[in-house]
């Protein structure tokens, strides 16, 4: 295998804007109604001078990286804002050529350092360099003229002995055997105050998209679904039991997760929820549909307890408290088998992790271990373009995608952006409605378009239209940020 190329890191730009839901979005502690989105540009330069730009998008989203209920949303916004400034400081601090994973290895330990000191934990510090090595390998694969799947498959980031958790997982034989396909399944989140008929609406957007599961199902054909669970055993039942009533109505199978956003205190919890679920008969074709469980356990105590002296019934994945290179490790000793790929967390880990599963799957001999694609709210354009390429390329079929349904599309976003990423991704975006939008067809993403040079996308957003975020504040005093 040839080395990989070496380059600098010359620029890091930080740029958010902002954006409003459609349909308001509870998680966890939090009801999202408004959210900036992050946006860095990196450019890169090799030796003989020549260079190029690259780009990378996700959302602020917040009481996800840092439940703190002491801190305010905007209190969570700064924390990524700070993230961001750190991970610039230390991509531009050392302009040795590296490869561009060497980039990302070199820096992390020190980098999270200088985050824990900032008092921010480990899933939070991980956001900064998740964006920049996006955007570097955005330029990268610019530069050399290749798509992500090509440059990935053939390593051209270089990854591997730089950092030693990837040692002895043959990542060269595992990303050479990756082979993305065409499409994708969109999994639907069923949120905590989503309606699920329409007897359930008080009042109507009326924008003329799908409010109501039902009517997401109708308009986008899904069979794959993320219901979100309270930690109230009896309210969670209840709503279970309304969800499954419609998607009972099928004759062709579904699947689904639940996803616990750390609302259970410890596995008992759960295990009471499983119990709920299959004492009744209502729920047998849900229960028997639900592919795994996703970390329903608050982060701190998650990892202290043997979840297989529960009685859960499904595999259960780690998500949360998947904050360091390691925890998968760390997780799989406690009895998860699975672990969820973001891009906020970084499209190095999750090919880490997902190298892992091949690995401890070939050692017992069967499909065991897995990894699981989530969501983040990723808006149409960038974000939600790199991580479908991302859990594509590591063969992942199902895909969270609720971006599309909570915001209404690229609808806030001037007119010749909107042309501009429909006309070079036409399998991925429709015109519906007064928008461009992902466009999602018998529960499908379509993904030709995906591979073409660049990190899966044709198209820029107006970057001179943005707020730009500055640099990095002197704190003397650092508030109790801690998650």
């Amino acid at each position: 295998m040839a080395e990989a190329p070496r380059f600098t890191v010359r620029e890091v730009e930080l740029y958010e804007r902002p954006v409003v839901l459609r349909l308001p979005f509870r998680f966890g502690v939090v009801t999202l109604t408004e959210c900036p989105q992050a946006f860095v540009r990196a450019r890169i330069e090799f030796a003989d001078g020549r260079g190029a730009w690259g780009a990378a998008a996700e959302m602020m989203a917040p009481k996800w990286f840092d439940k703190n209920l002491a801190l305010s949303n905007e209190d969570n916004f700064d924390q990524l804002r700070d993230v961001l400034r750190l991970a610039r400081e230390a991509y531009l601090a050392d302009l040795t050529p590296a490869s561009a994973f060497s980039h990302f290895a070199r820096n992390y330990d020190a980098y999270m350092a200088a985050a824990a000191a900032r008092r921010f934990n480990p899933l939070l510090a991980s956001y900064g360099p998740a964006l920049i090595d996006r955007a570097v390998l955005d330029a990268l694969c610019r530069l050399q003229g290749v798509s992500f799947y090509q440059a990935m498959t053939a390593n051209l980031p270089g990854v591997g002995a730089a950092r030693p958790e990837f040692n002895g997982l043959d990542i060269e034989r595992f990303l050479a055997g990756l082979a993305p396909r065409p499409s994708i399944a969109a999994r639907h989140t069923v949120g905590l105050l989503d309606a699920i008929t329409a007897s359930d609406l008080t009042q109507r957007v009326n924008d003329g998209l799908p409010e109501t599961l039902e009517e997401v199902i109708h308009v986008y054909g899904h069979r794959h679904f993320k219901l979100k669970v309270s930690g109230n055993v009896q309210a969670d039942l209840a709503r279970l039991q309304a969800i499954a009533a419609v998607l009972d109505r099928s004759a062709e199978p579904y699947f689904a997760s639940l996803d616990g956003n750390e609302q259970y205190e410890d596995a008992q919890g759960i295990a009471q929820l499983v119990d709920g679920i299959r004492g009744r008969t209502e729920l047998t074709r849900l229960w028997e549909s639900v592919l795994f469980i996703e970390q329903p356990i608050a982060r701190k105590p998650a990892l202290d307890e043997d979840l297989r002296k529960a009685d859960l019934g499904k595999p259960v994945i780690i998500d949360e408290s998947d904050g360091e290179l390691d925890t998968f490790l760390a997780a799989r000793e406690r009895g998860y088998t699975g672990v969820s790929s973001k891009t906020c967390k970084g499209l190095y880990k999750s090919v880490l992790n997902a190298a892992r599963c091949a690995a401890w799957n070939s050692e017992c001999g069967e499909t065991r271990y897995f990894m699981s694609a989530e969501d983040l709210t990723t808006q149409a354009g960038l974000s939600v373009q790199q991580d479908l390429a991302l859990v594509n390329l590591l063969g992942i079929e199902h895909v969270e995608r609720n971006g599309h349904h909570y915001v209404n599309g690229m609808a806030a976003q001037p007119q010749a952006e909107q042309d501009a990423f429909l006309a070079a991704h036409p399998d991925v975006y429709e015109r519906s409605h007064g928008a461009v939008r992902l466009k999602i067809r018998d529960g499908k993403i379509e993904l030709g378009s995906l591979a073409c040079p660049g990190y899966a996308s044709a198209a820029m957003p107006g970057f001179s239209a943005m707020q730009a975020i500055g640099p990095l504040a002197v704190r003397t005093e650092p508030g109790n940020r801690s998650g």
